[in-house]
């Protein structure tokens, strides 16, 4: 659960904790003063008899505050409260962005190649320092550019890219994904983001099946949607939103136009850090404070021990 981008709650569900004691706090400084249910389980007369011996000895609230406030800060330690590692840059190859680019006919014919080139070249700059590959698809699914930081050299790939690049005809995008989680793999990246730019045109069901195995391994699939700007032939496939939608869900991502590419570009813009703890690898981005709260509940556990005169 991250705060903001240095901060973050490595287990959040433990701040439930915190009302529970606190009512248990409440109910147990009510019933310590002075004896509890003691004194409506006593006979008086036995009971005034015995506090005239000194045999009674009234409950200390002092006690329970002291308890409560050390379960409170025992709660709050194991929320996890962390800061971004220094080093987290370090990390940035374990965290990679795989653009599968739809070069179908549908796409090339429709005019939308033009702004999918630029706004890949987007994604790629979003990324940062990170590792950028390039997957292209119709028919078929090839590597255009494997992982690298090298932006110029993936820019003047992505600017050859045409309407011929990819021999195959069809629209096969589940073969694109799944080029690049084998991509991923072969990386050993633990987090990344796959942006998918498409028209949504072959999305189904071996496409949504590629997104939920990309997304178990804690790895986000990204989409932008390319709209048809010219009309398409006859027989030509018609563009999907809607089932680039369900892919994106699937795939536990955002999806956006091509015309208002922010939400994607800030999915990918995202610190290292926020990436591998959306991964489930939070404590190589982050560094958790919570043994040191463990300490400082030291300090009121120990009024507990005090010992009476």
């Amino acid at each position: 659960m991250t705060l903001f981008d240095a901060y973050a709650l490595l287990r959040p569900w433990w701040l439930l904790a915190i009302p529970v004691i606190a009512v248990l706090a409440f109910r147990a400084a009510a019933r310590a003063a002075p004896l509890g249910d003691w004194a409506r389980a006593v006979d008086p007369a036995l009971m005034a008899l015995m506090v005239r011996r000194g045999a009674v000895l009234g409950g200390r609230r002092q006690a329970n505050l002291a308890a409560a406030t050390a379960a409170g800060v025992v709660a709050l330690a194991l929320t996890g409260p962390a800061v971004e590692r220094k080093d987290a840059t370090t990390f940035r190859n374990l965290d990679a962005t795989v653009i599968v680019a739809d070069l179908s006919r549908s796409v090339a014919e429709g005019g939308g190649l033009k702004d999918l080139r630029q706004t890949a070249q987007g994604v790629a700059e979003a990324a940062g320092t990170r590792a950028v590959a390039l997957v292209i698809y119709a028919g078929d699914a090839y590597v255009a550019t494997g992982p690298t930081t090298d932006r110029d050299s993936f820019g003047t790939t992505l600017f050859a890219l045409d309407a011929d690049t990819v021999p195959d005809r069809g629209s096969h995008p589940e073969r694109g994904l799944a080029l690049a989680r084998r991509t991923l793999e072969e990386a050993g990246a633990l987090a990344a983001d796959v942006v998918l730019i498409t028209d949504g045109d072959g999305i189904g069901d071996a496409a949504l099946r590629e997104a939920e195995a990309m997304r178990a391994k804690g790895w986000r699939v990204q989409g932008l949607f390319v709209p048809a700007h010219k009309t398409l032939p006859p027989g030509a496939p018609k563009t999907d939103r809607a089932a680039l939608d369900r892919l994106v869900s699937a795939g536990g991502g955002v999806a956006a136009d091509l015309s208002a590419p922010a939400p994607v570009l800030d999915a990918v813009g995202a610190g290292t850090a926020q990436h591998l703890a959306a991964g489930g690898y939070a404590v190589l981005a982050f560094a958790d404070l919570g043994r040191w709260l463990l300490l400082l509940a030291l300090v009121p556990a120990l009024i507990l021990f005090r010992r009476s005169a």
